[in-house]
């Protein structure tokens, strides 16, 4: 028996039924023995199915026959749809109707997973990462965390790596997967649904880590889940940056919070934050896993020391190869956008990202922080903050915002805003829109900003 087989024999995946977890390895096994047949070795197999026991079984397979895998976004449109297809020419597409044979194989030089990430541009890209470097992921979390065996209570999509990293940590450490989307599970709480919140109430989340962005935990909260997040052994928070009033909540509610610090490009968190730290009133994004190496470095290149805000810089053997059609990146150190610091004790704290940032009057100013201040007002929905240019000042400080009530009082959110950021921090212009447009990873497509090109 292979090692491969070996680990599908351990590996349980669950699944969501009325909310209830019920083994559902039967399909699973199913699912994979008929794309084993099917699937020819080296071959290029585009998976874009909403059938996460598909998406599982085909990416099992692709492994096995050292296949260039690529996986897709069910929910992108047509053209986007288009725009992978004619990057990636695959010879099998696995979608919700099957698989299809699309071309003949022409052998892969190299197995490879390609996860799609994007940018402001709202343009897809690929990640190239190996087995290798997704089981060294794999590896740092199970000793950062002491686990053993790690069991995923999974709400996040597959194709997104944070969906992608709890299968993976579930299937190579031999735990359990519980499979549901992060709606039916938001809904339930927010009707009230006593029937399903009493069945999820005797799942045993002390023995899962759960994963979520800080707007999905809001909205539990908001819809009385704390209690029920609380008994999760670990949540682990990422994606964006959360805001004070967020942490402030789920701390009163004892919820186990690990803020985590990752991208695509290191097959998701290189540094987290542990509960206990968090439990205690910590704010940075923790230490940093055994698998990486950071480095804060200034304008020049130089490391700086403790304290001091710059470039933060990766050295990880979770590190992915580079981007599909591009160049190889230097593994020793990969240069992100973000900037941080460490304090003295080995946490990292995030400002913001240096390409984002505004230069106003002489004045650095951080997005980031701005859009945190901004959401924990409690005025807005959600809000994104730019730098416009401007004669007088260089750039100016302007926030584009959805207001949850019809009439959100500027000036109400300017008072407030004054209590914790300095004047020159604070917008000047601000523009209420309807809505925040943002690409399936949630970042903002400038260019479909309305009024953007107005100022």
């Amino acid at each position: 028996m292979t090692s491969f087989q070996q680990l599908q024999k351990q590996f349980k995946v669950w699944t969501s039924e009325d909310s209830l977890p019920k083994p559902y390895a039967d399909t699973f096994f199913t699912h994979t023995s008929r794309l084993y047949q099917k699937i020819q070795n080296k071959s290029i197999l585009f998976l874009n199915t909403q059938n996460s026991y598909q998406l599982i079984a085909g990416f099992l397979v692709g492994i096995e026959k050292e296949c260039k895998i690529f996986l897709g976004n069910p929910q992108w449109k047509q053209q986007e749809e288009k725009q992978v297809l004619e990057q990636v020419k695959p010879n099998f597409i696995l979608n919700d109707k099957g698989l299809e044979t699309i071309t003949s194989v022409t052998i892969t030089k190299e197995a490879a997973i390609m996860i799609p990430t994007g940018g402001s541009s709202g343009n897809i890209r690929f990640v190239r990462h190996s087995w290798e470097t997704l089981s060294a992921s794999v590896k740092g979390f199970c000793q950062y965390f002491n686990q053993e065996t790690v069991n995923c209570f999974c709400l996040l999509p597959l194709y997104h790596v944070s969906g992608l990293m709890q299968l993976m940590r579930s299937f190579l450490s031999g735990g359990h997967l519980f499979l549901d989307s992060y709606k039916t599970i938001e809904t339930a709480w927010r009707d009230q649904d006593l029937e399903t919140i009493q069945k999820l109430e005797t799942f045993p989340q002390e023995e899962y880590f759960l994963s979520l962005v800080p707007t999905q935990l809001q909205r539990l909260l908001n819809y009385g889940a704390g209690n029920w997040l609380s008994q999760f052994k670990t949540v682990l928070l990422g994606g964006a940056p959360p805001w004070k009033s967020l942490l402030d909540t789920a701390r009163a509610y004892n919820i186990p919070i690990a803020l985590t610090y990752g991208m695509t490009e290191t097959a998701s968190q290189v540094v987290t934050l542990k509960p206990n730290d968090f439990l205690v009133g910590n704010y940075s994004v923790g230490q940093v896993l055994p698998h990486a190496k950071i480095s804060i470095i200034g304008e020049t290149g130089e490391k700086l020391p403790t304290g001091e805000v710059g470039k933060i810089t990766i050295q990880s053997q979770s590190l992915g190869l580079g981007y599909y059609g591009g160049s190889n990146w230097n593994r020793e150190a990969f240069v992100t956008d973000d900037l941080g610091y460490f304090d003295s004790e080995g946490y990292l704290y995030i400002v913001g990202r240096n390409s984002r940032k505004i230069i106003t009057g002489g004045e650095n100013v951080f997005p980031d922080e701005v859009e945190v201040a901004i959401l924990s007002t409690g005025l807005v929905r959600d809000v994104y903050v730019l730098g416009i240019e401007d004669e007088n000042w260089g750039e100016v400080v302007t926030a584009f915002y959805v207001p949850k009530e019809e009439e959100t009082i500027i000036t109400e959110m300017i008072r407030q805003l004054k209590l914790n950021l300095s004047n020159y921090k604070i917008p000047k212009h601000w523009r209420c829109v309807r809505e925040i447009p943002r690409n399936k990873q949630g970042k903002v497509i400038l260019q479909e900003l309305p009024s953007y090109h107005s100022f």
